[in-house]
């Protein structure tokens, strides 16, 4: 995996809205329990890297159809003054209503009630993730190449994967 990223920081972030789910959803906080179903997601959303323990990390919060996790969003790298929002993901089923917005929005409130600033990565290529982060008052810092090296490989040797 790899490709071009933006990052983008968010340096007032504001509460936010009730959640508003009118399709019998369930919006939780995620736990160990719903770790096989978070990576399935991650598998096939590809939000960057989301293993068995990455909900270690920090906060998550899905949003479930049915009993089904159908979206998700938590924290994952804390700096002393920022945290990342990570593994924004929505089943390709349940896109266009809301939902990462409703879960960025929630995992920044737990950010910012820890005085913390939010920050986060896109791929610079998906510009509807990029439309729903400026929305939420994030705004672009920096973009730079992700090359990430095969397990096993260093040196001259490593070859970097590239995401088209």
């Amino acid at each position: 995996m790899g490709g071009l990223l933006t990052q983008m920081i968010c340096e007032n972030p504001q509460p936010s809205e009730p959640v508003n789910l009118s399709r019998g959803e369930e919006f939780r906080p995620l736990t160990a329990a719903d770790v096989p179903e978070m990576v399935a997601l991650a598998d096939l959303t590809r939000p960057g890297p989301f293993r068995d323990r990455t909900n270690e990390l920090g906060s998550f919060f899905g949003i479930f159809e049915s009993g089904r996790l159908v979206a998700m969003a938590g924290e994952r790298l804390h700096l002393p003054r920022h945290v990342e929002v990570s593994a924004v993901c929505t089943h390709p089923d349940a896109r266009g209503r809301g939902y990462a917005r409703m879960l960025i929005a929630r995992v920044m409130d737990g950010i910012r009630d820890r005085a913390r600033i939010p920050f986060l990565h896109s791929f610079a290529h998906n510009e509807g993730a990029i439309r729903v982060y400026e929305s939420l008052g994030f705004r672009q810092r920096r973009t730079f190449e992700l090359a990430v090296l095969r397990n096993g490989e260093s040196g001259a040797d490593a070859t970097p994967e590239r995401v088209q």
